[in-house]
């Protein structure tokens, strides 16, 4: 199932979390690919494993990519 609600994840924090907002709203704070992906599908994105983290465009990622987890 492809997603065509808006997501954003955040530049790292100093804990190397990063913020996850689908569809406007703030889901949690991620430390890495797998917790991306539970929110996702917590959203109604059920394909949203690690390699679909890491490979969808439908991702904004800002402050660094799918592998960038330190501030």
């Amino acid at each position: 199932m492809a997603s065509a609600m808006p997501v954003v994840v955040y530049p790292p924090d100093e804990d190397g979390g990063r913020r996850v907002r689908v569809d406007g709203e703030i889901l949690g704070r991620a430390y890495d690919l797998r917790d991306i992906g539970e929110f996702l599908r917590r959203a109604g994105i059920e394909d949203a494993d690690e390699t679909y983290v890491a490979q969808s465009a439908l991702i904004e990622w800002r402050g660094g990519g799918p592998h960038t987890w330190t501030p």
